[in-house]
Order: structure tokens, then C-alpha cells, then sequence
């Protein structure tokens, strides 16, 4: 696979790479076959340790992101929720703006010093 995506990248390799596999060797695998400054998302789980050369992981300059693996009915309950009133989302939300002003506020939301939650752009 490692061949055919430079083959079809260009050498590039892609910017973002799902795997959703649950297979310790795939998700070892997958940190080589995403860009320099590309996104490694897992959303398949694993019960075992993933391990990976960490002088290609940062030369690489990637994300790793972890996704929860949820069933279309884990959204469901968790949708009744919020709007049964069971989980009061405005809790979470510690940062707004208007959709013309995001622009504005947005590089003050990337500093740890304004303890951002979540952050809210109104429309």
C-alpha cells in the first residue's frame, strides 16, 4: 500500500488518514502513509498498545486524533439528551461570537490563557 499511495500522491501521500480498523499492525502502519503536516485519525478501538517511531512521527509533523467509534444509535441517545434537558450543553460553552466577528476572536480562543471549552460562533 506504502508504494501505491506515493504512486498516486505523488510522493505527497495524503493529508488525512482514517483508520477504522481495530488492527494493532494497520494503525502501527498508518503513521507512514500520511503527509508532512497531515491528520492520523483512529476511530476504530483497539485493547492493546500502538507504538510508533517517534523521529518519523514528529519529522512528519502530524496530528494524531482519536475519534470515538459510536453507533448511529449512541447519537441518537445522546441527542435525546440535549433536548430533553438531561445534559445542559450551555455549561460547555465558555466562548461566543457573532459569525462576523469569529475572525476576530478566534487567534485569542487558541491561547490556553483563555481556558476555551468550547467555543460558540453564532449565525
Amino acid at each position: 500500500p506504502l508504494e501505491k499511495l506515493a504512486e498516486i500522491t505523488g510522493g505527497e501521500f495524503p493529508t488525512v488518514v482514517f483508520d477504522a480498523t481495530g488492527n494493532v499492525r494497520s494503525m502501527t502502519d498508518a503513521f507512514g502513509y500520511v503527509a508532512h503536516g497531515g491528520k492520523l485519525i483512529f476511530v476504530g478501538l483497539v485493547r492493546a498498545d500502538i507504538a510508533f517511531n517517534d523521529p518519523e512521527f514528529h519529522k512528519r509533523e502530524m496530528t494524531l486524533m482519536g475519534s470515538r467509534n459510536a453507533t448511529p444509535e449512541d447519537f441518537d441517545t445522546v441527542l435525546a439528551a440535549v433536548r430533553s434537558g438531561a445534559v445542559d450543553v450551555e455549561r460547555y460553552i465558555t466562548h461566543r461570537a457573532p459569525f462576523d466577528q469569529m475572525l476576530e476572536h478566534f487567534q485569542t480562543w487558541l491561547k490556553p490563557e483563555s481556558r476555551v471549552i468550547k467555543a460558540l460562533v453564532e449565525l
